[in-house]
């Protein structure tokens, strides 16, 4: 079930209803109602691929009792280790069988060897990176002690299960979100206001920014080679554009479809296009998982404790594997080994933690220093985005190519921007630089329209939210469109 569609703008009134009138007097009930709510969203796209969710389930639920009552090293290893096979095992066959296969296949016949070996049509589970993280996290902190395990199945079930983040994040830790289902929510009003500002915002994100910078970003990545070095620029822009109001459109919606539910999610993005370097970057994009690589990756193979060695060593590793993460392509591993060549320079310089605060605190305006650092971190990362947004690395290399070298060629620049600009106008380009205005006054908030100088004002306040579901409705694409992230 989309979150930009009909059938949810139906569901969340009838779950939001039945779970503060009819099931509100017992927490119990409250949760298998989210429970209930959460298969039912779930399965609204394959009810086969419920089976994956609750075996997952009932596997970490068990071996998180088994670990309270066993001491002996061996066993509880044993049991971590069959936890991570089981939730790792069945987010490699579902994501990356058909990967290795294909390049066991392509490493052999360089040597003349022909294997015959035929792939599988495997249709990848909605969710399966986030859920089986979050599944992961849990029996990790029970396994280190960090967390009592927990004896009530169903508030687990609801923490595995919880529909506003169950299928794109943010990634939630069991210390964080599993103690909330313990507790007696009550209606908070303020909180609901907060929460249902925040899907308006996450839906425009969407369907306004995402959706409309997508229709260009996939002509001009589809078709890169008819297009000079400016539109290609352009493209990957728009790329950028549609990947962030897509994912921290959906980090919105869910963050603020929690708040409806008495629930506090982490946040997921903290304006990340406004960092100052590469390292500030990583701290303000995908927290939820960043997070958890640093925490349960990086951190255990030595952090940047050890030698340089170490540290290239592990810096490496926790790029390569959320490169990897994201999808079964060479593309990814490549984007990830580029966001760690970026890395690695201000952290053994140890200026990876620099830019702790939010840009120009305080201020209107960011000093020159700041606007060059922030425009150069963007760059940085908008020639990675071509990587993740490529067909294959061929493709990437050939866009990057021609970017780079076509800058300079007027005819191709004049035919493309002259198509382009007819397509998308003026508009387009426009709303662009309204979002981007309005993230840069929001940016010491958790989402942009949190709290804006002019709300105090009541015509203005809802003037604002008027324009933005104007600008919804009318600026649709028309039917709606996947989340990107429900792919990886």
């Amino acid at each position: 079930m989309l979150f930009n569609s009909i059938d949810f703008a139906v569901f969340l009134p009838v779950v939001f209803l039945l779970y503060w009138f009819a099931t509100n007097k017992r927490l119990k009930l409250q949760n298998s109602l989210i429970v209930v709510a959460s298969y039912v969203f779930y399965g609204w796209w394959d009810w086969r691929f419920l089976l994956l969710i609750i075996f997952s389930t009932l596997v970490d639920y068990l071996i998180g009792i088994f670990l309270s009552k066993i001491d002996n090293k061996f066993k509880r290893k044993l049991l971590l280790w069959t936890s991570i096979a089981v939730n790792l095992g069945f987010l490699g066959f579902f994501k990356y069988y058909n990967f290795f296969l294909d390049n066991f296949i392509s490493a052999f016949s360089l040597f003349g060897m022909e294997i015959r070996a035929s792939s599988l049509s495997i249709v990848l589970p909605v969710g399966i990176s986030f859920y089986t993280f979050q599944t992961l996290s849990y029996t990790i902190d029970v396994y280190k002690k960090k967390l009592e395990p927990t004896r009530d199945f169903i508030a687990f079930s609801a923490f595995v299960s919880f529909f506003p983040q169950l299928v794109a994040g943010p990634i939630e830790r069991a210390t964080n979100l599993l103690p909330q289902f313990y507790k007696k929510r009550k209606f908070d009003y303020s909180q609901a206001v907060d929460g249902m500002r925040q899907i308006l915002w996450g839906l425009f994100k969407k369907i306004v920014i995402a959706d409309n910078c997508a229709v260009y970003a996939n002509q001009i990545f589809n078709n890169s080679a008819d297009y000079g070095g400016s539109t290609l620029v352009l493209g990957a822009v728009f790329f950028a554009f549609q990947i962030y109001g897509d994912f921290s459109g959906y980090s919105d919606i869910a963050i603020g479809t929690s708040r409806l539910f008495g629930f506090k999610l982490m946040q997921n993005f903290a304006f990340p296009y406004f960092s100052r370097d590469v390292a500030e970057f990583w701290r303000r994009w995908h927290i939820s998982l960043s997070t958890w690589f640093r925490d349960y990756l990086y951190i255990p193979l030595g952090g940047s404790r050890g030698s340089r060695w170490a540290t290239v060593r592990n810096t490496f590793a926790i790029f390569i594997v959320s490169g990897f993460w994201h999808g079964a392509n060479w593309t990814f591993i490549v984007w990830g080994v580029l966001n760690a060549l970026y890395f690695l320079p201000v952290l053994l310089t140890n200026n990876h933690r620099n830019n702790l605060d939010t840009v120009a605190e305080g201020k209107l305006l960011p000093s020159l220093k700041d606007t060059i650092c922030v425009l150069s971190t963007f760059a940085l990362t908008l020639i990675a985005w071509v990587f993740f947004r490529a067909n294959n690395i061929s493709h990437a290399t050939s866009y990057l190519t021609d970017l780079f070298l076509g800058l300079d060629e007027y005819y191709h620049y004049y035919r493309s921007y002259r198509y382009i600009s007819i397509k998308m106008g003026y508009l387009m380009l426009s709303i662009l630089v309204l979002f981007v205005i309005i993230e840069w006054v929001g940016r010491h908030n958790l989402f942009a329209i949190e709290k804006l100088p002019f709300y105090q004002n009541k015509y203005a306040r809802y003037g604002f939210y008027y324009l933005i579901v104007s600008s919804i409705v009318y600026l649709s694409t028309g039917k709606p469109q996947e989340f990107i992230y429900f792919q990886f």
